[in-house]
C-alpha cells in the first residue's frame, strides 16, 4: 500500500491538515530509511516490533527528544492501523507498544509587562511591514490563534461590523473569536498599507509579504522572536508562547476554562488544562494574601 493512499485517507477521511499529513509521511519515511540502512527486510508490512524497537533506540541515541520520538512512533502506528483497515495487514506490530514517558514541562507565558513593552513601545508603525507586524502580535495575543491559522486567514474572515474573526482550525473546524478595539485599530492601519502595495498576488489572503505574496510560517516565527527577544529574557519567544500567554492571562482574570477551550479551538478540556498551571500559582498567591487565617 503506497503512502499516497494513506495521505489521501488522512486528508479526505480524517480531515487532517496538509501540514499534519506531511509530518506523518515524513515520520514513516524516516522509519523506511532506517530499515533500508539496517535490515534485509525492508517492507513495512513484513517487520515486527523488534525492528521498531531498534529504531526507537537509535532515535534515543541521537538525542532526539522523547516527545518527537513518541510522535514518530504514533505516526507509524496510525499507518499500521490504516493497513489493518484496508486488509493489508493482519496484526499491528505496535499493538502492545507503550509510549516513552515524557516529563512535564511547564511553558512560561510572557508577562503582562513584557507584552506591554512590545505592543506599546517596541513597534513604530511607519510602513507596511511594521503595520503588519504590530497587527500580527496584537491578533495573536487577543485571540490565541495558532500560527498556521493566522497564515491562512482570509480578508473575508474578518467581520469588522460584528467585531469578530472566523478561524479555520484543526480538522477544518470553524470557530468565531471576538475582536477587541485595539486589534481593530491595528487592522485598519494594516489594511491601509496593504491596499497601497504595488502588486498583490494573493488578493483574498489577509496577511502578505511586502511582495504581495502569502505570508509563511517561518516569517511569522521570526517576527515574534525578533520583538520579544528584545523585551523578554525567556529562552523561547514564539507564536505558541503568545497563544499560551493569551490562555493563561484569561484564566488569571477569572475566565471559565470551557470558554478558553472554545476560544483556543481545543476538542477536549484536557488539552486546555495544561494552561492552568500558572493560573493555579496565581490563585495560591491570592488565597495566601486574602485568607483571614493567613493574616499574621
Amino acid at each position: 500500500m503506497s503512502l499516497s493512499a494513506f495521505s489521501d485517507y488522512l486528508l479526505l477521511e480524517k480531515k487532517y491538515s496538509k501540514h499534519t499529513v506531511v509530518a506523518y509521511t515524513r515520520d514513516i519515511e524516516s522509519f523506511q530509511l532506517f530499515l533500508n540502512q539496517n535490515h534485509d527486510t525492508q517492507i513495512l508490512t513484513e517487520i515486527g516490533y523488534s525492528e521498531i524497537r531498534q529504531w526507537i533506540v537509535e532515535l534515543v541515541d541521537k538525542d532526539i527528544s522523547t516527545r518527537t520520538i513518541n510522535r514518530k512512533v504514533s505516526s507509524l502506528n496510525t499507518y499500521y492501523n490504516f493497513l489493518l483497515k484496508t486488509n493489508e495487514l493482519d496484526v499491528n506490530p505496535l499493538k502492545k507498544h507503550k509510549a516513552l514517558k515524557v516529563g512535564k514541562k511547564v511553558q512560561l507565558p510572557f508577562s503582562p509587562n513584557e507584552l506591554k513593552t512590545v505592543l506599546d513601545n517596541s513597534i513604530e508603525v511607519v510602513d507596511f511591514e511594521t503595520a503588519r507586524n504590530q497587527f500580527i502580535i496584537e491578533l495573536f495575543y487577543a485571540t490565541g490563534i495558532r500560527r498556521i491559522e493566522l497564515v491562512n486567514l482570509k480578508l473575508e474572515d474578518i467581520n469588522r461590523s460584528n467585531r469578530q474573526i472566523k478561524v479555520l482550525g484543526k480538522r477544518n473546524k470553524e470557530r468565531y473569536i471576538p475582536l477587541i478595539e485595539g486589534v481593530l485599530k491595528s487592522l485598519n492601519k494594516y489594511l491601509e498599507y496593504r491596499d497601497s502595495l504595488p502588486i498583490i498576488e494573493d488578493k483574498d489572503l489577509l496577511f502578505l509579504t511586502k511582495k504581495g505574496l502569502k505570508i509563511y510560517e517561518k516569517l511569522v516565527y521570526r517576527i515574534i522572536n525578533k520583538y520579544f527577544s528584545e523585551a523578554s529574557t525567556k529562552a523561547k519567544c514564539s507564536p505558541h508562547v503568545l497563544r499560551h500567554s493569551f490562555a493563561t492571562h484569561l484564566l488569571n482574570q477569572g475566565a471559565d476554562l470551557n470558554t478558553v477551550k472554545e476560544l483556543l479551538g481545543h476538542t477536549s478540556l484536557a488539552a486546555t488544562q495544561v494552561y492552568t498551571h500558572n493560573s493555579i500559582n496565581e490563585l495560591k498567591k491570592v488565597h495566601a494574601k486574602a485568607h483571614p487565617r493567613n493574616r499574621r
